[in-house]
């Protein structure tokens, strides 16, 4: 009987008339009460007159406004789901409605106390916007009875943004959070509420109130927050151990809505408190529209990335050149699901070999080159330097002639700054790169771009002068620079998707050195400026990107361990495994020798490079690229006489030795000789 009872109510038609009836007694009621008012409560002190009146003209009027009702769709509306625009429609058709009832019972009967008109009026809007919201507040108590709350919120902003997120979360069924306490720096809001929900004290609050709550997880809803503020109020909250999200920093508020959907995780960049990189782009524009431009290396993190960002600077055609063909397939696809009219061309090759190169260059003659193809892991290539020379170097050097002789404008190498003093192989064969860049520039600037070896006469290079006459060499144009930068966040092979690897097995995670630092930029910010130093190339130079302030690595771990809603060195392990082969404590971005000029960004610096013999360096070069082909063991030495800053690992690790010797302090010197033989040994030579 109880499930029949509830199966009707549910019926759309008996809904409406049970409405329609609610509505009648209220229009009814509320001006029998206004007159009831008027005299003090007691039935049998109002004037017949008044009460005549009322009995004649309300049941009439009271008809009038259903019909209103009707046709404004008031019983059409879905009661759950009553909002402020439809509580704003009610009050105001309810309003007009009560004019007219002035209006008429003063023309047609009589003239009523003012009282009935003020009284009956607000009674009117009352009621019948009553019985809709009702409902929904009856469903909403109903809901919040039989839902367990599951998360207990920490708000960080008192705002229209924050506002929007509690409003959100409150009326909405699927989530089963609720917001216990709001933190904001304006004094002024402290110890008010928003929303029902206390607002308990500024940033320097936070972990006293996660306590006293029982917070759960902190919601940070400032989308206008400068990211030096972003960064201390994140890292206050990262201390806390609760789940951590945000709303993102270029969020816009669309007509003061915010959602939970809009909340994102907070990621390690929003803690390292820098403001993006923002380059004006227009230079870049002038500079790609309409040519045709080839990425080396187009599936990598850097490759991949130049290619979107040069898609959307309407070049005539785009050459993606990549060995792999799976990374080269994934931004195949999403090139041509972006950009439908791109002239887009994936061609699988690799850098060290001349003769497809000179197919494709003779087939497709770029304009433009950003040589981004490069072996680039430390460790790895320490175990390998021949293949980092061949790949590196010898990829470099074939590129970079096959560009020059088939009339490239520019030629743009991605260098690093492990090429700075190097330690390793993979920064020496990427200062070969420099270098190669630099005596192409030299001899092209000379007129003597044919004195420039052929060194692979077997493998291509024949070709390039086809007539014997020299003529190919008579016109060259090309611009060869190269763009010298730190790490990128989230790379392939970069420390933050180790880390979260690491995490996910529960630890440890593995830092080789509690000291060691490195500079960071987003892949984005990275590239823009890499584009942007494209455009100022006149030939030779090596621009070097301001990457900013160094990060410690060990920080970094600890705050994405936390950002995973653990504890560092207590749910997961920090474990410190010593420097790598060839890696150093702190890169350098120039070196000692080089000067830093001025461009017209003030992110992006011109190194004056250092000297050397061209002819001499050719000459050597040769002598370094048959070895490796040869996989000679001494490879290490011939590249330190080409490379003359690289240090080979036996230096390395003294240097590490002496690095450890420094931080021990004051300890005993035969302590500090047993550490310096261990430090030795983790770096072995």
């Amino acid at each position: 009987m109880k499930a029949k009872r509830s199966s009707l109510l549910r019926n759309r038609r008996v809904q409406t008339i049970l409405l329609i009836i609610f509505d009648l007694a209220a229009i009814m009621l509320s001006y029998f009460l206004a007159l009831w008012f008027r005299f003090d409560c007691q039935y049998s002190a109002i004037d017949s007159k008044y009460m005549g009146a009322y009995a004649v003209f309300c049941p009439i009027y009271a008809i009038i406004c259903i019909v209103v009702f009707y046709n404004f769709r008031f019983y059409k509306m879905i009661w759950s789901f009553v909002s402020y625009n439809e509580l704003l429609q009610i009050l105001t058709v309810s309003a007009s409605m009560s004019l007219l009832h002035i209006f008429g019972i003063t023309i047609f009967l009589t003239r009523m106390p003012i009282s009935y008109y003020l009284v009956g009026m607000g009674l009117q809007a009352l009621m019948v916007s009553g019985i809709r919201m009702s409902y929904r507040l009856l469903l909403i108590l109903k809901d919040r009875q039989h839902e367990e709350v599951t998360g207990r919120v920490m708000l960080i902003g008192a705002g229209a943004a924050g506002q929007s997120i509690i409003r959100d979360i409150s009326n909405s069924r699927e989530i089963t959070d609720k917001v216990v306490c709001v933190i904001d720096d304006n004094t002024n809001k402290i110890g008010k509420y928003i929303e029902g929900v206390p607002i308990v004290g500024g940033r320097e609050d936070i972990l006293a109130n996660v306590e006293k709550y029982n917070v759960t997880k902190i919601f940070f809803a400032i989308p206008s927050a400068s990211a030096a503020d972003r960064r201390d109020i994140l890292n206050i909250c990262n201390e806390a151990g609760c789940e951590l999200k945000q709303l993102p920093g270029i969020y816009q508020l669309v007509n003061g809505q915010a959602t939970i959907s809009d909340m994102k995780n907070v990621s390690v960049e929003d803690l390292l408190g820098r403001e993006p990189i923002k380059t004006e782009m227009r230079e870049v524009f002038d500079f790609i529209n309409g040519k045709v431009v080839m990425v080396t290396g187009g599936g990598g993190s850097i490759g991949s990335e130049l290619c979107r960002q040069i898609a959307a600077h309407s070049p005539r055609q785009l050459i993606i050149f990549e060995i792999y063909e799976n990374s080269a397939y994934d931004i195949q696809l999403e090139l041509r699901d972006r950009y439908p009219r791109l002239d887009l061309q994936v061609l699988i090759g690799s850098v060290r070999d001349s003769r497809r190169l000179f197919q494709v260059f003779g087939e497709y003659h770029p304009d433009i080159v950003y040589h981004a193809a490069a072996h680039k892991h430390v460790p790895l290539m320490e175990s390998s330097p021949c293949e980092a020379i061949k790949n590196n170097a010898i990829g470099t050097y074939k590129t970079a002639y096959a560009a020059m002789v088939h009339g490239c404008r520019r030629f743009v190498l991605i260098s690093t700054d492990k090429a700075v003093n190097p330690t390793n192989a993979m920064g020496a064969s990427k200062r070969l790169c420099e270098m190669i860049i630099q005596s192409f520039d030299e001899k092209i600037k000379q007129g003597r771009a044919n004195e420039l070896p052929q060194f692979f006469t077997h493998d291509g290079f024949e070709n390039a002068d086809k007539d014997g006459t020299g003529s190919v060499f008579r016109n060259i144009r090309t611009e060869f620079v190269a763009v010298r930068f730190g790490n990128v966040l989230g790379s392939n092979g970069s420390v933050i998707p180790l880390f979260k690897r690491q995490i996910e097995k529960g630890g440890p995670v593995t830092v080789t050195h509690p000291d060691i630092i490195r500079y960071f930029m987003t892949i984005s910010e990275a590239v823009s400026l890499v584009m942007l130093a494209g455009t100022y190339a006149h030939g030779g130079e090596i621009f070097v990107l301001d990457m900013g302030s160094p990060v410690k690595i060990d920080t970094l771990a600890r705050n994405l361990i936390k950002l995973s809603g653990y504890r560092p060195d207590i749910d997961i392990k920090i474990e410190y495994c010593g420097l790598r082969p060839g890696e150093k404590l702190y890169e350098e971005k120039l070196m000692a020798e080089e000067g830093l000029r001025k461009t017209e960004n003030d992110l992006i610096h011109i190194g004056s490079p250092i000297a050397f013999d061209v002819d001499k360096f050719l000459t050597e070069l040769k002598t370094l690229m048959e070895a490796a082909y040869k996989n000679k063991d001494n490879i290490r030495e011939l590249l330190a006489k080409v490379v003359t800053t690289y240090k080979p690992e036996s230096n390395a690790a003294a240097e590490a030795a002496g690095m450890l010797y420094m931080t021990k302090g004051s300890e005993s010197a035969e302590e500090n000789t047993a550490d310096l033989h261990i430090a030795a040994k983790k770096v072995p030579v």
